[in-house]
């Protein structure tokens, strides 16, 4: 077994990995940016090592920083989490070369199923069929017309090295290909570091059906059951669930064999995820997450088996330990995703800044996993995932009202959250009845019309001498130091301050969101983030609802539309500027 872990990863996934290999007795190792440096992965390690930087990509997604970490720790296997490179066929390798072990599959495997492009044409191989779309990467938007012309509209195009639906975009119509492609290839590329990707024929009113399976170094391989991950919006999931609803067994025997192929296929070792959309009775394959997911807590409420253990033991040398016909599911568990997003209007537009409060829900057969704690501060630089709420009940409905009792009762101010959306979506009978589907969110009637107050705090002010525990880097490695020091006056606003601007920020108005002012042409942003691309120039003519420029925040992509129709009269930023909640970014007369 393994004598110390290192988890390159952060928030809640890294939290929940140490918590597993602490209770393994192994030594746990955290990695951390400028920005984690109080971060409550790092506060649970056995060690920290800073990375340096502050977006993934200076930290993160730095793979001579990490390589680093592991030589001065001295660990002798990495977890990757989710996300980051927990699907990159080069960091395995690298890893792998040092002589670390690194708990996923082999590289070969990563390989062929990371690339959603090759995964495709390893499960038809292997005679499980996928969605109609495309084996090759898009090269032109021309491409994606001449798909959309053939199976007809809307396609999909979508990431071929990545999933949680960074870097996919539907097109309805030939005139949003260039547009959608290259917002598409260029979200992939900040959250993936690979910017290719593929075009797929867009069902109508699917669910999106996924099965858990494991296979170790000795030729056993199992699947333990599906996860209906069917609510969700803009293709991220917000409420996942096991067994899936109204899916009869026969289908998933079926399917659980089906993707057991799929991992033959390809050799695979260890924790994977094969996705399917199922509709009409009949199932697709769509892709193959290599990686832990983050919803895996469903599994294993139904089947009392730790998954993250399981994928320790299996990167160890352990067998499996477990027969196909020795898996019991009991019961039904139910998952919300807590993000920090405001979900007013149903538009859950990103939502960072410092938590003020955090009151966990408790009770029979519930569980939150997360990766903040009460003032702790959500950076726009990373996923905005908070953590999750998970409960178990007997059946599904037992299960769906322990949830709405579990969401009444946790409270989180400081930040926006999309529990207020779910609260309304497990309520609806769309949802209890499970005739819901992928593309359900987008037209409850209730999330339009939904208003969620900007959180508000105070100042915290007093000058006693106080016992400060405080952080030292000793050649790049954290060292804990307890100071007693006289207590300084903080200003925290709901509104933080973006790096490289001067000055506090201030609270803006709700009037500011998403450019719409009123009809006054002063566009403003509705959150801090990072501007992408900049739509117009000065003298351009706009019409109302004409995308003036991008806004980057918590890894996802935001239009910034005019609210009028005008004469470009000032473009305020540019490409890479750092802006802040209700900035004006363009003038319209």
């Amino acid at each position: 077994m393994f004598k110390k872990i290192l988890v390159a990863n952060r928030g809640e996934i890294a939290v929940r990995v140490i918590r597993t290999a602490k209770e393994m007795g192994i030594a746990t190792v955290a990695v951390y940016s400028e920005l984690d440096r109080e971060a409550l992965h790092v506060r649970l390690a056995d060690e920290a090592y800073a990375l340096g930087g502050q977006t993934a990509a200076e930290s993160y997604l730095n793979t001579d920083a990490i390589l680093n970490a592991l030589t001065l720790s001295g660990a002798d296997a990495l977890h990757p989490g989710y996300g980051f490179y927990s699907e990159n066929t080069d960091f395995a390798r690298a890893i792998g070369e040092i002589g670390v072990t690194f708990i996923g599959p082999p590289p070969e495997a990563i390989e062929v199923m990371g690339d959603k492009i090759s995964s495709r044409i390893a499960a038809t191989k292997a005679g499980v069929e996928g969605v109609p779309g495309t084996v090759e990467v898009i090269k032109s938007p021309d491409e994606v017309i001449a798909f959309g012309e053939e199976f007809g509209w809307p396609v999909a195009i979508k990431a071929a090295y990545g999933g949680g639906g960074r870097g996919m975009r539907v097109v309805n119509s030939p005139q949003e290909a260039a547009q959608a492609l290259e917002s598409a290839q260029r979200e992939a590329e900040k959250a993936f570091g690979r910017s290719e990707s593929y075009i797929e024929r867009y069902l109508t009113w699917p669910r999106h059906i996924e099965m858990q399976i494991f296979c170790d170094n000795f030729g056993n391989a199992i699947w333990l059951g599906e996860r209906d991950c069917s609510c969700q919006r803009r293709h991220q999931k917000l409420i996942e669930e096991s067994p899936a609803p109204n899916f009869d067994d026969s289908v998933r025997q079926r399917m659980g064999e089906a993707a057991i192929k799929v991992a033959r296929a390809c050799g695979y070792r260890n924790a994977g995820t094969v996705e399917f959309l199922f509709q009409d009775g009949e199932f697709y394959f769509l892709e193959m997450n290599t990686r832990l997911q983050v919803e895996h807590p469903v599994t294993e409420a139904i089947t009392s088996l730790d998954l993250v253990e399981l994928q320790i033991r299996i990167a160890a040398g352990e067998p499996l330990g477990i027969t196909q016909d020795q898996i019991k599911r009991s019961g039904h568990a139910i998952e919300i995703r807590i993000n920090a997003e405001d979900p007013s209007g149903g538009k859950f537009l990103p939502s960072p800044g410092t938590i003020t409060k955090f009151t966990a829900p408790n009770g029979f057969a519930t569980r939150l996993d997360a990766g903040y704690i009460q003032g702790d501060t959500v950076s726009q630089f990373y996923d905005n995932l908070v953590g999750k709420v998970i409960v178990w009940g007997k059946d599904r409905e037992s299960a769906r009202r322990r949830m709405v009792r579990a969401l009444d009762e946790i409270q989180i101010e400081g930040i926006l959250t999309t529990i207020p959306a779910q609260q309304i979506l497990l309520e609806k009978a769309d949802f209890i009845n499970a005739t819901h589907s992928t593309k359900w969110v987008e037209g409850v009637e209730e999330l339009k019309s939904l208003k969620v107050a900007r959180p508000t705090s105070t100042d915290d002010q007093g000058n006693e001498v106080v016992a400060r525990d405080v952080t030292a880097e000793v050649n790049g490695k954290r060292i804990n130091v307890r100071l007693y020091l006289p207590e300084i006056a903080t200003s925290v606003t709901s509104a933080p301050l973006a790096p490289g601007r001067k000055g506090a920020a201030s609270p803006r108005s709700r009037s500011h969101a998403h450019g719409a002012t009123g009809g006054s042409g002063k566009i403003s942003v509705p959150m801090q983030g990072t501007i992408v691309k900049v739509s117009v120039n000065v003298g351009d003519k706009v019409d109302a609802g004409d995308t003036v420029c991008i806004l980057e925040a918590m890894k996802m992509e935001n239009a910034i539309l005019a609210d009028k129709a005008g004469e470009v009269t000032e473009v305020k930023v540019k490409p890479g500027d750092t802006v802040g909640t209700g900035d004006i970014v363009v003038v319209i007369s």
